[in-house]
């Protein structure tokens, strides 16, 4: 039951601050995996943006899901989801209330404003989390010291072919992300990403 409450807690707060979007989420992930190391690692996280990248539905719903049902089975994954969602209904709530104040509200209309940048440097965040895991192995390279164990070079070579294809190649410019991802998918578990 702890475990529970807790899965809640921590979605919630993770909910109730993460603005704008799913990978606004993967900083307070990150942060969780560190105050909670029995739920996940870091290096599961990457994991976890993969599939919930490759999965239908919003990331942050999808990462909540993953990461309750992997620490707490069914009722894990239920009551993360919860509590990630809980705050932006209670929100949505209030505002429906309120829609007419808050609509002329000069007040609210600077505070969305200055959210914008907010929003920026979470995402923003979450890239630069994103390529850390995917791209780099620092563990390895803090061990050996030796530069070429920096680098997850499947990863990169990969990233760049997925570059030029979607960039330069005009026959693959045009198609949709969906195939890039489920390409990326099959080519990561051929070659044991």
């Amino acid at each position: 039951m702890t475990l529970l409450l807790t899965l809640f807690f921590e979605f919630f707060k993770t909910g109730l601050f993460a603005v704008g979007g799913g990978m606004a989420t993967l900083p307070f992930l990150y942060d969780m995996s560190a105050r909670h190391p029995d739920w996940f690692s870091a290096a599961q996280l990457a994991d976890m943006v993969a599939v919930s990248e490759s999965t239908p539905g919003p990331i942050g719903v999808n990462m909540a899901t993953y990461v309750g049902f992997e620490t707490g089975g069914v009722a894990g994954g239920l009551v993360a989801t919860l509590g990630l969602v809980t705050p932006s209904i209670i929100v949505i709530l209030i505002v429906a209330r309120m829609l007419k104040a808050f609509r002329d509200n000069r007040y609210v209309d600077a505070a969305f404003y200055g959210l914008r940048p907010c929003s920026v440097g979470l995402i923003a965040a979450a890239g630069v989390l994103v390529v850390k895991i995917a791209l780099l192995h620092l563990d390895a390279y803090a061990a050996s010291g030796a530069l070429t164990e920096l680098f997850n070079w499947k990863a990169l070579a990969l990233a760049a072919v997925l570059l030029v294809l979607t960039r330069a190649v005009k026959a693959t410019k045009k198609l949709h992300p969906v195939v890039f991802i489920l390409c990326s998918a099959a080519v990561g578990v051929l070659f044991s990403f």
